[in-house]
């Protein structure tokens, strides 16, 4: 295995690419090229990912049990699904993420409807 870091429950903090990947795979089995278009529309083509950067973490989410290859009518094709362990990460960053979204909120640091930020508490 490499010397990567390796998720668990506890170590759950996501790079942005494993994010919208997992994201990718949240509703429905996908194969490479596809979870490369997903992410770039979720992310509003802030992530792109090049096939060395998707490929890189296919193998190593594959490594860590985060997804799992699944069966398909296309041979060419490799199909790739959430695992449990996947699943329960991806959810405990969601919950992760609406715990920092609902402090901004409580302390209004979302964007105003004029588009400035409130500064009172930075």
């Amino acid at each position: 295995m490499s010397k990567h870091k390796q998720f668990s429950e506890q170590n759950y903090s996501l790079s942005p690419a494993i994010f919208y990947i997992l994201l990718s795979l949240a509703n429905t089995p996908r194969h490479g090229y596809d979870i490369m278009k997903q992410v770039e529309a979720d992310s509003q083509g802030k992530v792109k990912l090049g096939p060395g950067t998707l490929y890189g973490a296919i193998k190593r989410m594959l490594e860590d049990k985060l997804i799992s290859e699944t069966d398909s009518e296309h041979a060419r094709r490799k199909y790739y699904q959430l695992s449990e362990k996947g699943r329960a990460i991806f959810s405990k960053e969601l919950q992760r993420y609406d715990e920092a979204v609902q402090l901004a909120k409580k302390r209004s640091l979302l964007l105003n409807p004029l588009n400035k930020i409130n500064l009172a508490y930075v």
